[in-house]
Order: C-alpha cells, then structure tokens, then sequence
C-alpha cells in the first residue's frame, strides 16, 4: 500500500474532496444524527464553496489522504498559536481498521513538530464512541464538553480532545 498525503490546492482537488466528504458523512453519520442534519451540515461545512472559504479565508488546510492516487480519506487542520486544530478526519469505510489513521496521525505530528506547536485539539460527537476510543488509543484526553448551536435548529454535541506533542528530539551525530 502506498498512502500519501497531499495537500488540496486546486478546485479540482477541492470537488474530489467535497464529493468523498459527502460520501462519508451520508454512510458513517447516520447512526448519530438526521440525514437533515447531514445534509444541512454537509452544505454548510463541506460543501465546494465552504471548502474553497476555509482555505482562501479562514486558515484552513486540508489534506486528501490516497492510496495508490486514489482518495481514500482526507484530514483539515487549521493552526492557532502553538497548538493545531484538527476539524475533519474522515477514513472511507472500505479503509478503516487498515493503519490509515495512525499514518495520518503521523504526519499531523510531524507537522506540529516542524512548525513548533505543542497540542493538537479536536471536536468529536460525545455519541461516537469509535472515533473517541481511536482517538483515545492515539493519545488523546477529553478535556471538556461543548454544545455549539451551528444553525437551522441543529447543535454539536461534542467532546473536546487533546493530545500533547512532544518537542523534536535534536540527536548529536
């Protein structure tokens, strides 16, 4: 297997990545809220021009994760003083439980570690007990809850997770 992680620039790598999103927002988050929801949530976070607003104007990054050139998931981060900010982290369902994650946790700590930050925070559903026990497994803590009204009548419900990176280790040759 040969997984890479890009980050996304052009508009067409913004609709590839808007149609995956889509994709696994429909098949993994109907076990935790409406397909209203979803879809009201894919439009307004996941959508081409709230990709494309993200990047351009809200400090966004956000990276396709391949296998053989293939899109098999895709991470967005967004860096706030000496911590990183992970927004999205999606894994297609025919993928997961393949390493994919742990590859991609990788590389978002080798980030911090190359732009000196010091934590990596996320949003997870306080229902979605598999994202958290992964997250837990890749050395995340819950440090609190939220409840954010984002709209149309929906709110998150989520936990707020953390992970300490540790500084490089700079080895005398």
């Amino acid at each position: 297997m040969k997984l890479t992680i890009l980050q996304v620039k052009t508009a067409e790598e913004i609709e590839d990545l808007a149609s995956l999103a889509a994709e696994i927002w429909r098949e993994y988050y109907v076990i935790l809220i409406t397909m209203e929801q979803i879809d009201y949530m894919i439009g307004k976070f996941q959508s081409v021009p709230a990709i494309t607003d993200q990047i351009n104007h809200q400090g966004y990054e956000y990276y396709l994760i391949r296998e053989d050139g293939f899109a098999v998931g895709y991470l967005s981060c967004k860096q706030e003083e000496d911590k990183l900010f992970l927004s999205k982290f999606y894994i297609d369902k025919e993928r997961r439980g393949r390493g994919y994650a742990s590859q991609a946790m990788v590389f978002l700590e080798q980030l911090c570690q190359e732009r000196n930050l010091r934590r990596i925070w996320l949003t997870v559903n306080r229902h979605n007990e598999s994202s958290i026990g992964v997250y837990e497994k890749k050395g995340f803590r819950i440090v609190r809850d939220q409840l954010a009204d984002i709209g149309n009548g929906f709110v998150m419900d989520d936990y707020i997770m953390e992970k300490e990176i540790p500084a490089p280790v700079n080895r005398p040759y």
